[in-house]
């Protein structure tokens, strides 16, 4: 996989499924995934360990810390810090790269 070029909304893929997550590359606790979540779809509440961002390949997620809630669109990146407890709702059929570090 290393040193190919490729294209990143063929990397996870719905079809039939509300969710799909593929890790391209991962040591210790980062990692680097494409999730696709369908519309409506929900990744319930969680904590990462790691500071993490999520940049939106295709689609609009939003994402959910405490009282505050985020849309995050295609094209755009948010980044936030570990141990933040959130959960991320797909407004749209969408396909994000997770990057945690």
């Amino acid at each position: 996989m290393f040193f190919n070029v490729l294209k990143a909304k063929e990397l996870a893929d719905l079809d039939e499924k509300k969710f799909d997550k593929n890790i391209l590359m991962s040591k210790d606790d980062s990692m680097l995934a494409v999730i696709a979540l369908k519309k409506d779809e929900i990744i319930d509440t969680h904590t990462s360990l790691c500071d993490a961002a999520v940049y939106v390949i295709d689609g609009e997620i939003e994402l959910h810390f405490d009282a505050e809630k985020f849309k995050v669109d295609k094209g755009e990146i948010l980044m936030f810090k570990k141990d933040k407890e959130h959960k991320v709702l797909a407004l749209k059929d969408s396909k994000f790269f997770l990057i945690k570090i």
